[in-house]
């Protein structure tokens, strides 16, 4: 894993976008403060740019660096969250511009695998993960049903779990007000 890391990094680092394990599905990811690397993930997928895409941190005491006012429930939301969470929060800050939706928010979730907590923390920076698929096709369930075009639009594709045959599930979304209200996004 160590060697797999240390390669994703690099690409990161020098503005590329790899395919990689997460801790739900197999995603698309770049620096998420860098405009240009994110572009290349909006044309690779074809995506309207009007529809933001999920960052990922390792941790949520970095959360407060990329969102101006959390909520305190976002922690505990966090904390006991039994899947994987998205939460939309208002106010973003410190990321790419194309990273946040036109209304200022920002959906961000607090993984918990080791790959991507490791790959982050190395990182220092928030990276962009969004489903490895075309615009408008199903999200790939497992390495073995993402597209050739895909595959060959990446800078790096992760040679880490690909023969993992469990069923990947994307994360649930919830969008967070400020005074604690809350909706579902995505089940």
């Amino acid at each position: 894993m160590k060697e797999e890391i240390n390669k994703a990094l690099e690409v990161l680092k020098n503005g590329g976008i790899i395919l990689y394990p997460t801790d739900t599905i197999w995603g698309i990811g770049c620096d998420a403060t860098n405009a240009e690397a994110v572009d290349k993930i909006f044309k690779l997928k074809g995506r309207d740019e009007s529809k933001s895409m999920i960052i990922l941190l390792d941790s949520e005491n970095k959360l407060a660096s990329y969102v101006s006012d959390i909520p305190e429930v976002a922690y505990d939301l966090i904390e006991y969250a039994e899947n994987p969470l998205t939460i939309i929060y208002s106010g973003a800050k410190n990321l790419a511009p194309n990273t946040i939706s036109q209304d200022g928010s920002v959906a961000i979730r607090i993984v918990k695998n080791d790959f991507c907590q490791q790959l982050i923390q190395r990182f220092r920076k928030p990276i962009i993960s969004t489903s490895a698929n075309k615009s408008g096709e199903p999200s790939p369930q497992m390495f073995s049903d993402i597209s050739d075009d895909i595959i060959n639009g990446v800078d790096y594709v992760v040679n880490w779990q690909q023969n993992d045959s469990s069923i990947g599930k994307p994360s649930t979304i919830m969008k967070l007000e400020a005074d604690g209200r809350f909706k579902f996004i995505r089940k």
